[in-house]
């Protein structure tokens, strides 16, 4: 439910961090691994469903953002993620 501005003491504004600052060149990443390293995280902590959700709310909205940086790798399985990657002009 909607909650009345007045109630945050705090309001920042939505910034994004560049892709290039966030992932290596040389690597291919799953949204899951994407969504950590956007909140600082380790690309392989073992988080729980409800929270990798949550990241994966932020993380959607920033790929598509950035979409032109990205390259994507189909998955090894039907069951398994892609992968993305930083686009670069090697």
């Amino acid at each position: 439910m909607p909650r009345p501005r007045d109630e945050f003491d705090d309001l920042r504004p939505l910034e994004f961090r560049e892709p290039e600052d966030v992932l290596a060149a040389d690597r291919m990443y799953t949204i899951y691994e994407v969504a950590k390293l956007l909140q600082g995280l380790d690309p392989e902590a073992d988080l729980d469903v409800e929270t990798e959700n949550v990241l994966l709310d932020w993380a959607i909205p920033w790929m598509l953002k950035y979409a032109e940086s990205f390259v994507f790798a189909e998955p090894a399985g039907d069951d398994e993620p892609g992968y993305y990657g930083l686009a670069t002009d090697a």
